[in-house]
């Protein structure tokens, strides 16, 4: 799909059924730190005008922080973890209120899940929180999400929910992925430089990142910046999903497929949810090196990783864990699904499959990570 004219992504994003879409906390509160009532209402009116027209919606929002620490009287946001914990935890409240107030004037039912980056990471996990977000949406109900910041202490810098988004889209196999920031598109340096031009299409988001100068956030409101919001981008380029980057402000255009902010095409074709879940989601226990003979085969993408190209093993990890897969100059290659335990495994190496069958038994002479189980980095 790297093929794909502008039109066609905007076409592909307007004609979508299900859609993720985030908003940053800058987005929905004032200067002053303070939820802005205003601004989720017009957010929620342009969603709900898309669901009317047979769209399926995951709202990811952050905000719960902002709107704690402006209602606790606090006149910027908090830098140590436990207050921004605390004011995550009063401010949650208050935006879901806010949240299932403006949704009921349409009609619509809303529900909150709270998520972690482990909940994305571990399988079972992964895996419930699959089954939630698809029955809710069955229900007709539009999930918000945001990250558990009342509880987590580093996934509070996870990147202000961007991420997050683009691995929700993975999971609820979204057709789309709208991003809703405070600046209008990407541009090819700070709209703040002299000479800055607005970007209206990524054809390819894994080499425009080589030729854009991006900033972290300045708003003091939120934590990402527009590295975090092209590093979604390109996490859903690469699983097959068209993403469009804009202001709050342009929801509905945007939404609409109108040739608002930048979109980004797909690159690849949507790959199944397990293998997304391993490329993007699953955080490796452990690593397997190969040698140069295994680091070409793996590089192909069409074998198992068989224990006589692998050379060492780093880590602890269980069969079924995700490893890393790395050649001997320590580059990453691959993540796969191992298919034994590490202490099984040094008597493994550099053994063909007959040595491992007549030395350690049939239940040995298998792959260490088959290929079904083996996503390319």
């Amino acid at each position: 799909m790297n093929t794909s004219s502008q039109t066609q992504v905007r076409q592909a994003i307007a004609q979508a059924r299900t859609i993720v879409v985030k908003v940053g906390s800058s987005s929905l509160t004032d200067t002053a730190g303070h939820l802005d009532v205003a601004r989720l209402d017009a957010l929620v009116q342009a969603l709900a005008c898309t669901a009317a027209m047979g769209a399926r919606l995951v709202l990811v929002s952050s905000g719960a922080i902002a709107a704690g620490f402006g209602l606790l009287g606090f006149t910027q946001r908090p830098t140590d973890v436990a207050t921004q914990q605390a004011t995550a935890s009063v401010g949650q409240g208050l935006l879901m209120a806010h949240y299932e107030a403006a949704f009921g004037h349409f009609g619509m039912r809303v529900g909150q899940i709270l998520i972690t980056a482990e909940d994305t990471t571990r399988a079972v996990q992964y895996r419930n929180a699959q089954r939630t977000l698809d029955r809710l949406l069955e229900l007709g109900v539009v999930p918000i999400v945001n990250e558990n910041d009342a509880l987590a202490s580093n996934e509070i810098r996870f990147g202000d929910n961007d991420r997050l988004s683009a691995l929700i889209a993975n999971i609820v196999r979204a057709d789309a992925l709208v991003l809703l920031t405070d600046v209008d598109a990407l541009y090819s340096a700070p709209p703040s430089h002299p000479g800055a031009r607005r970007i209206a299409y990524v054809p390819n988001v894994v080499s425009a990142l080589e030729d854009v100068q991006v900033t972290s956030s300045e708003s003091g409101i939120g934590t990402g910046g527009m590295i975090t919001k092209l590093e979604a981008a390109r996490v859903a380029a690469v699983s097959g999903i068209p993403t469009v980057l804009t202001c709050a402000s342009n929801a509905g255009p945007a939404l609409m497929g109108d040739g608002v902010g930048t979109a980004f095409a797909p690159v690849k074709h949507r790959g199944s949810s397990r293998r997304l879940w391993i490329g993007f989601a699953a955080e490796p226990r452990g690593t397997l090196v190969v040698d140069e003979g295994a680091a070409k085969a793996v590089r192909a993408g069409r074998a198992s990783l068989l224990s006589a190209g692998v050379v060492e093993v780093r880590g602890e990890f269980s069969a079924g864990d995700p490893i890393w897969i790395d050649d001997e100059s320590g580059t990453h290659l691959a993540k796969g699904l191992c298919g034994f335990d590490s202490e099984e495994i040094p008597h493994m190496l550099g053994r063909n499959t007959a040595q491992l069958r007549r030395l350690l038994g049939q239940e040995y002479a298998h792959p260490l990570v088959h290929r079904d189980n083996l996503v390319l980095v």
